[in-house]
Order: C-alpha cells, then sequence, then structure tokens
C-alpha cells in the first residue's frame, strides 16, 4: 500500500489556526467587495494581501474561497442537489474531486467558499501520486454517489498527468467490486469535456463552474456525510471547525 499521506501542509496550523481566522475573514470579505466591483483577482488580492500582510499560502486561501456576488448567484442557480441524480449520467472532475477528498481524510485543510464549494490548497501541475488515502476516498465518493442512484458515473482524469492511467483503473477496479456504474477515463482535454457536457458536472474548479450547465456538489456532500472530522475552515462568517 502507498504510504505517503494527503496531509496537512507543514505552514497550515500556524496560516489557518483560530489566532488568524478574524483578520483572514476580514481580508476575504474585503477582496469579495471588490470582486464584486469589478476588480481583478490579482490586483485585489495583492492589495488585500499586502495590506494584511498575509503569506502567499493565505493570500491563495482567500481567493479560492471568494468570488463576486454574481459568480456566486450564478453558480448556485445551476447547482443540482445530489438527491435529483437518480438515472442521469454524470461527470466527474477526477483530480479535483479526489484530491480534495483524500486531503480531507489526510487531516488537511479544507475551506468552505461562498459558492457553496468544499476546497483544498492543492494544485496538480504534471505529477500525481497514489496516496494512502486513495482507496479510501474513491470509495466513500462511490457511497455518496450510490444514495442518488445516478445511472452512469464517468471519471475524467488528465492524460498528461503522472500516474492518471493508474487511478482510473482504481476508480474502474472499486466500481466493478461495489457494483458502482463507474467508468474512468484519460483525456487530453478533460477541463473542456467538462466545460461542454450536457451532463451533471462534479468539480469545485471555479473556471469549469462558470462554463458548465449544470453541477452537483459532491466534494461538500461527501465531506458532509462520510468525513464529518475534515478540519474545515470557513472564512465566509459561518463556523469554524478546528481539527481534533
Amino acid at each position: 500500500m502507498p504510504e505517503r499521506h494527503r496531509g496537512p501542509h507543514p505552514q497550515d496550523a500556524k496560516c489557518f489556526g483560530e489566532v488568524q481566522l478574524a483578520r483572514l475573514k476580514t481580508a476575504a470579505g474585503e477582496l469579495a467587495w471588490l470582486l464584486s466591483r469589478g476588480y481583478s483577482m490579482g490586483a485585489s488580492n495583492e492589495l488585500v494581501g499586502d495590506h494584511h500582510q498575509l503569506t502567499s499560502r493565505q493570500r491563495l486561501a482567500i481567493a479560492r474561497v471568494v468570488c463576486a456576488e454574481e459568480q456566486v448567484e450564478e453558480r448556485q442557480a445551476k447547482q443540482v442537489p445530489l438527491s435529483l441524480l437518480k438515472e442521469k449520467t454524470v461527470i466527474i472532475d477526477g483530480f479535483n474531486l479526489l484530491i480534495t477528498i483524500e486531503t480531507a481524510l489526510g487531516g488537511g485543510a479544507i475551506f468552505n467558499c461562498l459558492d457553496g464549494c468544499c476546497r483544498d490548497l492543492s494544485a496538480v501541475y504534471g505529477s500525481y501520486k497514489i496516496v494512502a488515502e486513495t482507496r479510501q476516498a474513491i470509495t466513500l465518493i462511490g457511497r455518496t454517489l450510490e444514495q442518488s442512484s445516478p445511472q452512469k458515473v464517468v471519471w475524467l482524469f488528465d492524460r498528461p498527468v503522472s500516474n492518471s492511467g493508474r487511478v482510473a483503473e482504481v476508480v474502474r477496479e472499486l466500481g466493478e467490486e461495489h457494483n458502482w456504474p463507474f467508468e474512468a477515463e484519460t483525456t487530453d482535454s478533460t477541463d473542456a469535456l467538462l466545460s461542454r457536457s450536457s451532463d451533471v458536472v462534479i468539480s469545485c474548479d471555479s473556471a469549469i463552474l462558470e462554463q458548465a450547465k449544470s453541477w452537483c456538489n459532491l466534494a461538500c456532500e461527501t465531506i458532509t456525510r462520510q468525513i464529518p472530522e475534515a478540519w474545515t475552515i470557513d472564512l465566509t462568517g459561518k463556523q469554524h471547525r478546528g481539527p481534533e
């Protein structure tokens, strides 16, 4: 079994500890205010980050947490609840969903965002490693999905990313083991396929949510239902739950 974990970043206990939350919530609110008035993310994040003397990781967090008010409304209007996936085909942004759930299982920071999504601070830059949490994460996603009985579940993984073929194979293996309607593919155009799909998309990638016709918030549903002990951080004014 893999021994590597998708655990907390070494800086996160300090960056997102209780003493930092009030300042980060203020910064997130200011960033959202600027974005809602047409200012760019880059310039606004730099301005707010400099004013509050935020670290690069704290700046990344507030950028993932907030968006313009108009974007929040548009994304929520296209959101399909898990309960309405019965007999539907859903298309999963494989690495996006899987890494979020792996991070939650490994004790990493998960951020509740203005648009309702749950996001981590990881990024795939051409490299992905299967970790100790991978199989469990896929299993928990499957258990959450099976409650709504979708007709078909298609996982898409970026072919250029290392180990994409292997993780797609693991998805197919677990689907067969649990009798889930899983298909898994590697593709050179994952984002474009998700953005153009007429089926329900499962992703928390902001660029994809802007283009998708409909989407389901499976990451948050899985964490809420299956990983209640996850370290979730809310910079939007809701209740914060720290690690045990």
